[in-house]
């Protein structure tokens, strides 16, 4: 006898604000608090999966929208959730971009709104339909090829503290220079076991990044480096980095902005080029390939649009010869989980993802993941492997709803510190 299939009778989408630390980017600073949303999904047989998204406004909006919608619905109806968000939504796939200022995601586009939205959804159903099942969601997408999912210790230039009041505090201190970088990079490897390095740059000018990363060579030999300014330098700028740098680097990512800038770069210096802005939809690949524009896509399982796209795209990359790995935005344990669980599927997963968590000092899981050896083991228990916190949660939405930080845009995070900030073009550094 068939088993039915699952039924959701409940769907909602919880908005909370998430302490961050003043890390530096091409575009200003991080904001004390990051806004990002947690959906659970309800089945008729009492079993709940969770997933989590950004939280900004119109993330927001849409998947209000969509949990109205998947109520009533198989559990297992996820090849539709996207024409079902476009429909709840009240929103088409239109050809135009805006470059999105929020997190430094690349282009603003609703396609990759709406797949940002669908992927918690998917993510959460997974969860769901892996606990009924009694398996783990690694399981659900064809099983798993390794045991462990390597990560890559991410650095920061930033600040000691953030310049307003009643801001979240830590006690990494301030890194503004190479040996600032080299000191918060030793405690990563003490306290998380990393093995290999990436520096977020675009902040200062190139030939002081370079310093930092010779200064990080030294200091770990053998460790593989990577650099990204996301999109800060200009094409010449980008070259004369590569060349600086020579064969000190694992890959360089996101050195100029646009697919003709980075084949450009390529062409002039042979460099391995990695991105998480210029191909960031399905659409961008013919291009972007066809161009030796990237060597190395950094998947992002939400606006990737989910856990089986990320799979799609893995498959195409594979196809072309082109590696991947993995990027990382300011997230809590359930991404975390559901970003580890895809990366252990993923037969060529060349290199070590990225992740912010470490710099995030709270969860909404009950057991939040310990780093060992640079790496996160992946769980066997049924579903995502993690147990939401609900009291956490709460604490988190209450601060969300008194607060009002709505949006995250570092933009406005710098002018706190500078009145006379304002959006640096791009390229930032000729």
């Amino acid at each position: 006898m068939s088993r039915p299939m699952p039924t959701i009778v409940r769907a909602t989408v919880t908005p909370i604000l998430i302490s961050d630390p003043p890390l530096l980017n091409v575009l200003g600073v991080h904001q004390p608090y990051t806004p990002r949303s947690i959906v659970e999904i309800e089945t008729d047989t009492g079993v709940v999966g969770i997933g989590e998204t950004y939280g900004d406004s119109d993330y927001l909006a849409v998947a209000r929208a969509l949990a109205k919608t998947v109520v009533g619905r198989p559990l297992t109806s996820l090849n539709g959730l996207s024409d079902l968000a476009y429909e709840s939504a009240g929103l088409t796939v239109e050809a135009g971009k805006e470059f999105d200022p929020a997190g430094l995601r690349g282009s603003r586009t609703n396609e990759k709104l709406i797949r940002s939205v669908v992927s918690a959804f998917e993510v959460a159903s997974l969860d769901a339909l892996g606990v009924t099942l009694g398996l783990p969601v690694h399981a659900l997408l064809g099983g798993k090829v390794r045991d462990r999912v390597d990560y890559s210790g991410y650095l920061f230039y930033r600040w000691a503290e953030h310049p307003v009041d009643d801001a979240p505090t830590d006690t990494w201190g301030a890194a503004l220079d190479p040996e600032g970088i080299v000191r918060q990079a030793q405690r990563f490897a003490d306290d998380y076991g990393f093995t290999s390095f990436k520096l977020k740059g675009g902040v200062y000018e190139p030939e002081q990044e370079v310093a930092a990363i010779r200064a990080l060579a030294e200091a770990f030999p053998g460790y593989p480096l990577r650099l990204d300014p996301n999109g800060g330098w200009s094409v010449d700028a980008g070259v004369r980095v590569a060349e600086e740098l020579g064969g000190l680097l694992e890959y360089l990512e996101d050195p100029t902005t646009g697919i003709d800038g980075m084949a450009e770069v390529r062409a002039r210096t042979g460099v391995m080029l990695a991105t998480n802005m210029c191909v960031t939809t399905f659409g961008e690949i013919p291009e972007a390939f066809a161009k030796d524009a990237v060597q190395v896509v950094l998947s992002d399982h939400h606006y990737w649009g989910g856990l089986q796209a990320t799979r799609e795209l893995a498959a195409l990359c594979r196809t072309h010869g082109v590696a991947l790995s993995m990027h990382s935005n300011t997230h809590l344990g359930v991404s975390l989980a559901a970003m580890t669980h895809v990366a252990s599927v993923i037969p060529d997963l060349e290199y070590a993802c990225d992740s912010h968590r470490p710099w995030q000092t709270e969860d909404v899981i009950t057991e939040p993941h310990t780093f060992k050896g640079g790496a996160i083991e992946v769980s066997d228990a049924p579903g995502l492997g993690v147990t939401l916190d609900r009291d956490a949660m709460a604490a988190l939405h209450e601060r969300w709803v008194r607060l009002g930080v709505r949006d995250r845009d570092d933009v406005a995070a710098m002018r706190k510190a500078d009145p006379t900030w304002v959006q640096p073009p791009l390229p930032r550094w000729k």
